[in-house]
């Protein structure tokens, strides 16, 4: 078999070559993106490295079997010449973004009293929908927080076997908690007996959800430390489980290997979530000096989602929410947002989660200058959404890096999104496992 060796700056006259190997797909089928197992090449304009933060020029990735083989320059790679190239020689790429709190089976209009609308097939329905807008929009690997009847294990599995287009998932299954509390379901009256599917009291109680979860195929357990947003009769800063509940979920999901998300605004809840050993506290809202010195000495991530505030506020009565959850939206906007620039002042660990799917899915990047505008770097922010939003996933050789090993999950955008991170808001690029999902048309 012939070789040929790309030389930069050769590099763009031989991408015109070959660029007739480079399919432009876009939305495609799932049948679309089976691997072939062939190596393919992908030869990149500008590469962020995320852990240096240096954009190197004239990258050349090497793919087979959905996982990246060799990364380097153009000048010192050598090319089968019937191989796939994928042209990204105009093009900024970087790993394929992270999001760590997402609600893919949610459907982003209905909110409040509309949400009794959904039966359990309408829900899964929803979630074929938003994963496939999430991996459109740049993020090729979530981490579900939340979601009923099971749909986020079976959509999950449906992305796995090729079924349906999505980014990859860890998924939790229902949100445990409290009768009453901010993870059931309070909108119907007495006589409905309504129940959310995670509701347990006690810790015998709460082992055994965690166990039933676990037995349906959660990879992680969620649960709600206090009061929220958007559930009706509770009370943002108010705790929910007892430190022995608490503790007693924790040490089931570690003992069979799950890592624990804690939904917390107050400040108590989080403090108390941190102290029982969580992996993560989402949101976060109301956390103080103290939280954050616990979140720093027990190395508790910090899912903060600093946006969707704004989308509450401006659409929500549009879209259904209730009043009241438009008015603990507009309280604790300004906080969380102040909480998200001190923990990163402080050196907390901060992981990008927006809480998709009560906003539209595919918005998700709209975060990134909203962490910019209350003190992070764009570097800061990325990072974020790459190593650090893997870290919590427990993927880091798998994803959140273009490195040797990792799956060739890639982005690109026109420009330096060092430079303007809103450029992550309409990525023209997105690989995963090493078929082009979206792309303009090459030259």
């Amino acid at each position: 078999m012939l070789a040929m060796s790309v030389r930069a700056p050769g590099l763009r006259r031989m991408m015109l070559c070959v660029v007739a190997a480079a399919a432009i797909i876009v939305a495609p089928s799932a049948a679309d993106v089976t691997p072939t197992g062939d190596v393919k090449y992908i030869l990149a304009g500008g590469m962020l490295d995320v852990e240096t933060g240096h954009i190197l020029k004239d990258q050349v990735i090497a793919v087979e079997n959905e996982r990246i083989t060799s990364v380097g320059a153009a000048a010192d790679l050598v090319v089968q010449a019937d191989s796939e190239v994928i042209d990204l020689s105009h093009y900024t790429v970087l790993p394929g973004l992270i999001d760590a709190h997402t609600h893919l089976s949610s459907n982003p209009s209905l909110h409040g009293f509309r949400r009794l609308e959904s039966s359990a097939p309408r829900t899964a329905i929803y979630g074929v929908v938003g994963a496939r807008a999430t991996l459109m929009a740049g993020f090729t690997t979530v981490r579900n927080v939340g979601s009923a009847h099971h749909a986020d294990i079976a959509l999950r599995d449906a992305i796995e076997a090729r079924e349906v287009i999505g980014p990859r998932m860890k998924v939790s299954g229902p949100s445990l908690g409290m009768t009453g509390g901010h993870c059931d379901s309070n909108l119907l009256p007495p006589r409905f007996d309504d129940r959310a599917q995670g509701v347990a009291d006690g810790p015998w109680a709460i082992r055994a959800k965690v166990r039933e979860n676990i037995k349906y195929g959660a990879d992680l357990i969620k649960f709600c430390a206090t009061g929220g947003v958007l559930s009706k009769g509770t009370k943002i800063g108010a705790v929910q489980y007892t430190f022995e509940e608490m503790q007693a979920l924790v040490d089931e999901a570690h003992a069979h290997g799950r890592k624990v998300a804690a939904h917390a605004h107050g400040t108590e809840g989080i403090k108390r979530a941190i102290l029982a050993g969580v992996d993560s506290v989402e949101h976060a809202s109301l956390i103080d000096d103290e939280g954050l010195r616990l979140a720093k000495r027990y190395g508790t991530a910090l899912v903060m989602d600093i946006y969707v505030d704004d989308y509450i506020i401006e659409e929500g009565e549009r879209v259904g929410i209730l009043e009241e959850s438009l008015e603990k939206s507009r309280q604790v906007a300004t906080k969380l947002r102040e909480s998200m620039r001190r923990a990163h002042l402080s050196g907390a660990n901060v992981v990008f989660g927006t809480d998709s799917g009560v906003y539209p899915h595919g918005d998700n990047a709209v975060q990134f200058g909203y962490m910019v505008r209350y003190g992070m770097s764009p570097l800061d922010a990325i990072r974020a959404a790459t190593i650090k939003a893997a870290a919590l996933l427990d993927m880091e050789t798998d994803v959140g890096t273009i490195a040797t090993g990792r799956f060739a999950d890639i982005v690109g955008v026109l420009g330096d999104p060092l430079e303007d991170v809103t450029l992550l808001q309409d990525v023209a690029v997105v690989i995963k496992g090493g078929q082009v999902i979206k792309s303009p048309q090459l030259p």
